[in-house]
């Protein structure tokens, strides 16, 4: 048996064309029959919303990003990695030398599979701390905030002149009063 301290990681696994939303379906239903949910916890599609212009003008239509391919949540096991190959429809994972390959902290974040909410406890205008860096222990306005980018620019008073400083959300808080 596996230990289950390990981090379930995200696989691609390629299916036969169109058959994206099924072999999705049968995954987790599979995983649910054969009490695997402890080790298949996901199952996504990417999908874009694009608006096409017709002649009959524009409408608005959810497409997937990698048509043939499905994102899986899953701790790899022999026990998981057999379960998605006898899917009807899935073709294997994708990876080198017949080896499924997670994807990267990086390749999960671009392809928007897994969004963390981000909760910033000061707003444009508002005086920061600096705490890390190096100019942890400066005072500064907040001028621009980009929460989805993970940048803060504080304007901070050096030697006598407004320097505008960007920064990660983290490096700086608000002060306490």
């Amino acid at each position: 048996m596996i230990a289950m301290a390990e981090e379930a990681k995200w696989y691609v696994v390629h299916t036969y064309s169109g058959y994206e939303n099924a072999v999705a379906a049968a995954v987790m239903k599979a995983a649910e029959n054969r009490r695997m949910t402890d080790l298949i916890h996901e199952v996504n599609i990417p999908m874009e919303t694009v608006t096409e212009i017709t002649d009959a003008g524009e409408k608005t239509v959810e497409r997937k990003v990698f048509p043939g391919y499905v994102l899986v949540k899953m701790i790899l096991t022999d026990d998981s990695w057999h379960l998605i190959h006898n899917v009807r429809g899935a073709t294997g994972f994708v990876g080198s030398d017949g080896k499924a390959v997670p994807l990267t902290e990086q390749e999960i974040y671009d392809l928007g599979v897994e969004r963390k909410e981000i909760v910033v406890g000061y707003a444009v205008g508002d005086e920061v701390k600096v705490i890390d860096g190096p100019l942890a222990g400066f005072f500064g306005i907040v001028d621009e905030l980009e929460p989805e980018k993970d940048r803060v620019r504080v304007v901070v008073s050096m030697f006598g002149r407004e320097t505008p400083v960007d920064l990660e959300l983290d490096q700086v808080e608000v002060p306490e009063k």
